[in-house]
């Protein structure tokens, strides 16, 4: 029956333009429309990861709430944590429409928003009222027209510095032109410089030091992660998100779609974002926390990811195909396979594949 109804909601859903869809379900969510999830407290899901205690591994990836409306309202949904944004210091209208294509026969979706966002102020007046203890980072980006795209990362951690959880530098989106080269080498090592150093600033001035993560793509070379892995140790980072939308078209079945520019994402990215996952596992090592995003549509293939060597995972784009039920089905499943794989920890599985995806071409 709840699967009729999810089949059902679907359908009404994709009637409408997907830009207009999303709008409907921020809209929902902000009016209570959406029932919160139930979710078990089952300790073995609980994680401590970058100093930061996780109720579950299952976090909703940034792209969804990029204005900071709903955070809340998503966590209630089951999920362990979630992420804002990309916000911007200044509000931009991203790219022109249409901009979002579902392809639902492979049940991915391309987007080229453009980090469309109402800017840092908004985003701000949105997150400093909440009180609860639900983990909320901020994934901070540049706007398309800066002058010094770097120093717009840094008034990210500084504006944000006083309700931000955690911090995503987006350095990997494919939406906004020369973003990914900050990517390379150079590039990368000026700009954790310069943001590890506003954050250690605004830590001594906070009493309380955040930590900061680095989301990438999955279409690097070899040499490419060398470099970030290089860099990210250097530097200290506090973590790795892998991975960002691709621009990949491998394996779609829908190819009149497939032609449509942008990022793609949901179950077609799986594959590509788990082994770019285990590849940068196997080179920062075991201390290193790095998140997954790409492909999780179930507990199996979260779990599978965790596998492959993430601490956490994302999801965002199955969400369009299985619901807002998606999350608290993702993490009652979980609990169900920690009892047959019989271990006290989720912790415990990690790695346990790694060598398996590690080893894959990408």
């Amino acid at each position: 029956m709840i699967g009729a109804f999810r089949d059902l909601g679907r359908r009404g859903l994709f009637l409408l333009d997907p830009e207009t869809a999303h709008g409907m379900s921020i809209a929902a969510l902000k009016s209570g429309l959406v029932p919160a999830c139930r979710v078990s407290n089952d300790p073995r899901l609980r994680q401590t990861v970058a100093g930061l205690d996780f109720a579950n591994p299952l976090g909703m990836a940034a792209g969804y709430d990029k204005n900071a409306e709903v955070p809340e309202a998503l966590l209630k949904l089951g999920f362990g944590f979630t992420e804002i944004g990309t916000v911007t210091p200044k509000a931009q209208s991203g790219n022109p429409r249409p901009r979002i294509f579902r392809l639902v026969e492979d049940e991915g979706v391309i987007n080229r928003l453009g980090f469309n966002n109402e800017g840092h102020e908004a985003a701000l007046r949105r997150l400093q009222p909440i009180r609860g203890n639900g983990i909320i980072g901020v994934n901070i980006g540049a706007n398309k027209d800066s002058t010094d795209r770097i120093a717009d990362y840094v008034a990210g951690i500084r504006r944000f510095y006083s309700v931000a959880r955690y911090f995503t530098a987006n350095i990997s989106s494919p939406n906004t032109p020369g973003l990914r080269d900050l990517q390379g080498r150079e590039s990368l090592s000026a700009l954790l410089s310069a943001v590890l150093a506003a954050r250690d600033e605004e830590a001594v001035k906070a009493g309380k030091k955040i930590p900061v993560f680095l989301k990438i793509a999955p279409d690097l070379t070899e040499e490419g992660m060398d470099d970030i892995a290089a860099e990210a140790l250097a530097h200290v980072l506090d973590g790795l998100i892998v991975s960002n939308t691709t621009l990949s078209r491998d394996g779609l079945k829908d190819q009149a779609r497939a032609k449509e520019a942008g990022g793609l994402s949901g179950k077609p990215m799986f594959e590509r974002s788990t082994v770019v996952l285990a590849k940068m596992r196997r080179r920062v090592g075991a201390a290193l926390p790095i998140i997954g995003v790409g492909g999780v549509s179930s507990a199996e293939t979260a779990l599978e990811k965790i596998k492959a060597g993430a601490d956490l995972v994302q999801l965002y784009s199955c969400m369009v195909y299985e619901g807002p039920g998606l999350p608290g089905r993702v993490v009652a499943g979980l609990s169900k396979l920690l009892d047959r794989e019989r271990v006290t920890s989720i912790r415990e599985l990690r790695d346990s594949k790694l060598d398996y995806w590690a080893d894959r071409n990408v």
